[in-house]
């Protein structure tokens, strides 16, 4: 029988950016979302390397330190929240974009003891250097556009982000919204 493993019992990861050796070449083409976030796959494979020369985003690989296999990527941007606060006026708020989010389904496959993997990325590698860039530029949230889907919003809840009130959370995605992200849903966390 397999002990499970708490994510927390195997803090053996490690995080690059996405071109800092030839190895995460390889790796990326290897990388495997699963079935709803294709997209996700698609952008790292297809797209993160022109939005990393374009200075459109920045993309972070986390590996296993011990196996050195891709276990999740993420990106960052920069970005803006604007937030109506009268019929024709609105207030902006500096804020960072957690624009691609996923974990390798191929690791997963191949180590199901570590469970929590997300949960662990995110305050250990992606929260960290949210505060980091926060402590050089200003920044009031991060926010994310997330699939609408009650389990994964849901899931983006217990990692501390909320939605808006239906009006305020309308207005945001009409003036502040990628196209990439149509239909998906706008949370945010103060930072």
């Amino acid at each position: 029988m397999i002990e499970e493993l708490s994510i927390e019992d195997k803090p053996n990861y490690s995080i690059e950016q996405l071109y800092d050796s030839k190895e995460n070449i390889s790796l990326i083409k290897e990388f495997e979302a699963n079935e709803k976030g294709k997209g996700l796959e698609y952008y790292l494979k297809e797209a993160a390397e022109h939005d990393e020369n374009a200075n459109l985003a920045r993309t972070y690989l986390v590996k296993d330190s011990v196996t050195r296999e891709l276990v999740a990527y993420f990106s960052l941007r920069t970005g803006l929240i604007t937030i109506q606060v009268q019929n024709n006026s609105f207030d902006s708020y500096p804020a960072i974009e957690l624009s691609n989010f996923a974990v390798n389904v191929g690791y997963k496959r191949k180590h199901p003891e570590v469970e929590g993997l997300g949960k662990y990325i995110f305050r250990n590698f992606i929260m960290p250097l949210v505060k980091k860039i926060a402590k050089y530029v200003g920044v009031y949230s991060l926010y994310i556009y997330a699939l609408p889907e009650e389990k994964l919003i849901n899931y983006y809840g217990k990692l501390g982000f909320s939605r808006l009130p239906d009006a305020m959370e309308k207005f945001v995605q009409q003036h502040v919204k990628p196209k990439y992200d149509e239909g998906c849903i706008f949370m945010f966390q103060t930072i």
